[in-house]
């Protein structure tokens, strides 16, 4: 049904929030500032209203019926055949006036404006599902920004509402999951061991055990980090490092590490830590007078030159800007997510809520318009002005930016170049969240930086020294960026540790480098002779692993519990991680609220409780899959086969209802 075949009939928008609903009726052309009524917005064919988030939820057990208030064993598992829902009563007067007007006879179709996800979907269906004498026509606008343009796209092209039938099963699955396991969980394991472990506090009160499908398992991951940081233990060592000149009689310069190798005398796997270093310093003085009386020649045995690129990363998603402002601006991923938001709302960026790091194929033919739009930013003018000159624009779609079977709901988070005006009026944390979306976005436009990398081994008296350069030759994207970030990168000549908190580290890594581009060594050839002319031993010793910070932890859900750092790697995991973009940032502040754990502000470090701590050794014996990331990630993984139309929603049903009785009844029976 057409706009022209309802005749005089209006057009009803309803968004998640007035300030949404007023960009929709703008865009439209209406007059906001002399239209607005209490709870909407009417102007000739168009109605505009809103729903400020959840206007219902899922009521809690005692009104199914009344002996669900106390908590008991004997009423557990709770399992209800039908759902029962109803008006959260602080929102009951703007539910009235929604439902009244989806309700009214003169609209002819009703525009699904809130957010383009499983939420959005799920804010109105619950809406709807109340409206008993519903006849208008329902159509769904999916947008991706804000803006105008956007808006009247997404209006225009809008699908019949039954066209996410499955999302909106998706999201039903979802709210009940959450609220089967939290209900029957926290009950059963509280009535279970919640005495026991308020005594175990000091606490006479029994203590509320809350569990959750996701909660449960981001707390485990930050105990079991802490247990792994206490079990820890420091192993000192040291390294011999030598100071080489490249000219006999010459200055010193060359700073090289001691390898040992199997043939030397001092290859003994019980004297060294990881053949980087000896155990006893003793034995590290030992080796030193080897070499004396200084200086002595040696001869370079191995010498490798070679050509090293580095790609621009991929765009944001939402866990990566996250990760980010944790990082750079220590704010946490709910901070993060509120202030991208309002750049969303200022229709400043695109879409914030996705797990997607690629655009789509239709946004890159049309992508000279958002950078286009950027000249309009001085701080980016400079560089979108450059961008639009490059052939790079013409050929995105053809990069491994550009990749629709990586997209699900919505492409990566880019700059839309609209907002200018409002540049200055945004917050200074605001203005960092906005420069890391577009310097990331512009740099996909420009080539690879280039390094030079230059590995030698030397030989001095039968021993092996080692040292790594590495020289950046060609900026390429990295022009975007401050000095610090685009000077040469050099690295030790071995690094211990996985460098992602997982493994030992050395607390100094004494760089075995030759200053940047030092012409002689790029001069050396194998055979070049080269003067040791200091010696000296160099204390290390292994770190525990790091804690994970707000940042890394959301890298970590996204990635079903692996936090994994190197970009690459990340982008070939296949699969849904624990929770969604939209939901993990929450999940932490839940946990921090309900003091399970502590997160600490200035480092955004995250440790758990001795409460936290507890939890997960009671779930640990009693519900162990609730701290399995595998097996939580497997139940988001299901509700994406229900969106995509893979299983129904009653086999879905059906396992969790069985997962849910089958672990309540283990736990009454312990």
């Amino acid at each position: 049904m057409s706009n022209t075949d309802v005749g005089k009939k209006k057009n009803l928008y309803i968004a998640e929030k007035p300030s949404v609903a007023k960009q929709f009726a703008e865009a439209l052309g209406v007059n906001t500032n002399s239209s607005g009524r209490r709870g909407y917005i009417e102007a000739g064919e168009h109605i505009f209203t809103w729903c400020v988030g959840h206007l219902v939820s899922m009521s809690y057990p005692e009104v199914y019926d009344e002996k669900y208030k106390s908590w008991r064993m004997e009423t557990l598992p709770f399992l209800p055949k039908e759902f029962l829902y109803e008006v959260i009563p602080s929102v009951k007067e703007q539910f009235q006036q929604v439902t009244g007007l989806m309700e009214r006879e003169d609209i002819g179709c009703i525009y699904v404006c809130t957010d383009s996800g499983r939420e959005g979907e799920y804010i109105y269906r619950l809406v709807a599902s109340f409206c008993k004498n519903l006849k208008a026509e329902e159509r769904r606008v999916w947008i991706d920004s804000q803006t105008k343009e956007e808006i009247l796209r997404g209006i225009r092209e809008a699908k019949l509402e039954s066209a996410y039938d499955s999302l909106a099963k998706a999201a039903y699955l979802r709210a009940k999951e959450d609220y089967l396991m939290g209900i029957n969980f926290s009950r059963v394991l509280t009535l279970r061991y919640g005495r026991a472990l308020a005594k175990s506090l000091g606490k006479e009160k029994s203590a509320l055990i809350a569990v959750g499908r996701v909660m449960s398992c981001v707390l485990a991951m930050i105990v079991q980090r802490e247990w792994e940081i206490r079990r820890f233990q420091k192993t000192v060592f040291y390294k011999a490092l030598g100071d080489f000149s490249l000219e006999e009689g010459g200055e010193a310069g060359l700073l090289c590490e001691f390898r040992s190798r199997e043939e030397s005398p001092y290859y003994k796997e019980k004297d060294l830590y990881k053949n980087i270093g000896f155990l006893q310093k003793e034995k590290g003085e030992e080796f030193l007078g080897v070499f004396s009386p200084l200086p002595r020649e040696g001869r370079v045995t191995a010498l490798e030159k070679k050509k090293e690129s580095k790609n621009p990363p991929l765009l944001y998603n939402l866990a990566e800007l996250q990760n980010e402002c944790s990082k750079s601006l220590k704010i946490s991923p709910d901070e993060c997510l509120k202030l991208v938001q309002e750049l969303y709302e200022k229709k400043m960026c695109t879409y914030p809520r996705t797990d997607a790091r690629v655009l789509s194929t239709a946004v890159a033919k049309e992508i000279e318009k958002n950078i286009q739009g950027l000249l309009s930013f001085p701080p980016y003018a400079k560089y979108a002005k450059e961008v639009l000159a490059m052939d790079s624009v013409k050929s995105i779609a053809r990069s491994r930016y550009t990749d629709d079977k990586k997209i699900t709901d919505h492409y990566a988070i880019i700059p839309t170049g609209q907002g200018a005006g409002q540049y200055n009026s945004l917050s200074y944390q605001g203005k960092r969240v906005l420069d890391f979306i577009i310097r990331r976005f512009l740099s996909i436009f420009y080539p690879a930086a280039e390094y030079k990398k230059i590995a030698l081994e030397i030989e001095v008296s039968g021993e092996c020294f080692v040292a790594n350069e590495k020289v950046l030759t060609k900026e390429g994207y990295l022009c975007l960026y401050q000095k610090k970030d685009k000077d040469k990168e050099t690295s030790p000549a071995d690094s211990t540790g996985s460098g992602n908190g997982q493994g030992a580290e050395e607390t100094e890594s004494e760089e075995a480098v030759t200053e940047s581009g030092n012409p002689k060594l790029s001069e050396l050839k194998k055979g070049a002779k080269l003067y040791l002319q200091e010696l000296k031993l160099k204390e290390g010793e292994t770190q525990p692993p790091k804690r994970y910070t707000s940042g890394s932890m959301i890298l970590a859900m996204e990635n079903a519990g692996k936090l994994i750092e190197d970009e690459e790697l990340r982008a070939q995991i296949k699969g849904s991680g624990i929770g969604t973009s939209a939901t993990r940032a929450g999940i932490l502040s839940k946990l921090e609220k309900n003091e399970y754990i502590y997160l600490e502000k200035k480092n955004q470090q995250l440790s758990p409780s001795e409460l936290g701590e507890k939890i997960v050794q009671i779930l640990s014996k009693s519900i162990p899959a609730l701290l399995n990331p595998t097996l939580t990630a497997s139940w988001e993984k299901g509700l994406s086969y229900v969106e995509g139309g893979e299983i129904s929603e009653e086999e879905y049903m059906r396992k969790l209802e069985a997962f849910v009785e089958k672990n309540t009844n283990k736990v009454k029976s312990l």
